[in-house]
This record gives C-alpha cells, structure tokens and sequence, in this order.
C-alpha cells in the first residue's frame, strides 16, 4: 500500500479536504488512517519525530511506497511561491558543527509527470549566518525539517520515497506580497489527489 506521510496538519489540511470528500478529516499529528488506496500519517515537524514515526509506521503497516508532500522555503529567488516540485536528491544539513562538515545526500526517484525537479536540504536548526545560507544556495533548491529522516528510513527498509513539495516562501520575497499558504498547500493537493 502506498503511504501519504505529511509532516504536519498545515501541510496536510488542504489534502484531507480534498480526497474522498473530506474521508480522513481529524487525524491529529502522530496518527495513521487508511482506506483500502492508501494509508496517511501525520509526523509531526523535525527530524526525530518524523524517524521515530516513520519507522512505526513501517513496523505496523505493509507499505510499498512513500511519498511525501508538503511545504518548502525556496533557497534560490528564482523558484517562486506556488512551484510545486518533484525533490531529485535530498541532503541531511545539520552538521554545522564540524569544520570540514560532510552532509549525507540521498537521490531519489521523481515518478511525478510535468513537474522540474530539486535538490532538498533538511534541516531543524535556521541559517545561523549568511555564509551557511550562501552556502546551502550553491547546492540546494528547498529547505525544509523532515524529508531526509523520512527517505532514510524508507530507504533502510528498501521502500521507494517520493517527495513533492511547494514552495511557500523563497530568500527574495517580499514579506507585504505573501502568497496565502492554505492556497498554495491546495494546489499541491489537488495534484497529488489527481494522482490516485
């Protein structure tokens, strides 16, 4: 069965309204529900709750795919709000830290049709200077707190992870033109309820 792993209810809400007239309506952060097309979990946002979820999920559940839909900040200023893209390669950023860091990437499978694809940091803490943030720019589209975790335990267990996300805020907006979130998260939604 296919998995729809949201990171948190913002994320997620537009997508349960929308399939099956509102069907998984309710479900809180760190539930699981399924209908007999697929099964949905909220993990909640960062990297550790989305681990340890995850990997209950995959304990519990016969599941044969992931994907992964929701929000991401877009690093470049040319990847506007509202781009919904399929993520090609995702890094584990937070390794700041160490001197010569070494950030642990995963490529990944994009299935989706007419979607540009990405490459994803993950990452809990914020840009602490503008080095860092240059930095991740150079190599990185999106940034978000819970893809890689996710790919990584999916890939431990040989399940395929698929990440969608949309962007709905980018290093050169202007904060008095902010796109409506709820709009853009619907967007994603009706894509990915086409895809079932």
């Amino acid at each position: 069965m296919t998995a729809i792993v949201f990171a948190n209810l913002q994320d997620a809400s537009p997508f349960l309204k929308q399939y099956e007239r509102g069907r998984f309506e309710g479900i809180q952060e760190g539930e699981t529900v399924q209908d007999s097309q697929v099964t949905l979990s909220i993990t909640g946002s960062g990297k550790i709750k989305s681990t340890l979820r995850i990997e209950r999920l995959l304990q519990s559940e016969d599941i044969s795919k992931i994907i992964h839909p929701g929000s991401g900040f877009s690093l470049k200023a040319d990847i506007s709000p509202g781009t919904i893209l399929g993520i090609s390669q995702v890094y584990e950023g937070d390794r700041v830290e160490l001197s010569s860091p070494t950030y642990p990437r995963m490529p990944l499978e994009v299935p989706f049709e007419g979607l540009s694809t990405a490459t994803l940091v993950t990452q809990d803490h914020t840009f602490s200077e503008e080095s860092e943030q240059s930095y991740w720019q150079r190599i990185a589209d999106l940034r978000d707190n819970t893809s890689y975790a996710i790919a990584y335990v999916a890939a431990t267990r040989g399940i395929p992870c698929h990440i969608l996300k949309v962007v709905t805020s980018s290093v050169g907006d202007d904060p008095k033109e902010k796109m409506d979130n709820e709009e853009l998260l619907g967007n994603l939604a009706k894509y990915l309820v086409s895809t079932f």
